[in-house]
């Protein structure tokens, strides 16, 4: 047997695991919500059920597209749907955990600042390395560890 036709299991491998890839590069792409309120609903569709609602900032991972709507998924792993235009591309972080600390410099042994709590959202300001310069919903600006938080 050739040399050519021996690779060929490798190299139907590689194309298979490259097209596999591509969704999931998609599915990297952040919104958040536009503004307080925003509704997810169970299908694309205004009549769908409303699932659940959520408030300005609020990160959402977009999962795929159908017209004007984004299947989305938030930092529980629930899935829905929500029109686009009700949502924004301003970079936002939720808390993961019930107590986390907003810090006056990037360090694990910085002042706390400000308290968040789970579900707690909060405005990237800055990224660096494993910290995230945040503003709090009462606008305390401070530094998160990003293990401890979900979003962009």
């Amino acid at each position: 047997m050739s040399i050519a036709l021996r690779r060929l299991p490798a190299l139907f491998l590689l194309l298979c695991t490259l097209l596999l890839a591509l969704p999931a590069a998609h599915a990297q792409q952040m919104v958040a919500a536009a503004r307080d309120g925003v509704m997810l609903r169970a299908a694309a569709s205004q009549r769908a059920e409303a699932r659940w609602s959520v408030d300005k900032g609020y990160p959402l991972q977009v999962v795929s597209r159908k017209g004007a709507w984004l299947r989305v998924r938030d930092f529980e792993g629930d899935r829905a749907w929500v029109l686009s235009s009700r949502t924004n591309r301003q970079a936002h972080m939720v808390s993961k955990v019930q107590a986390l600390n907003v810090r006056a410099t990037p360090s694990a042994r910085a002042r706390v600042v400000a308290r968040a709590g789970y579900g707690d959202v909060l405005r990237t300001v800055e990224r660096r390395g494993d910290w995230v310069k945040v503003r709090t919903k009462g606008g305390t600006v401070g530094w998160v560890s990003r293990r401890l938080v979900w979003g962009w």
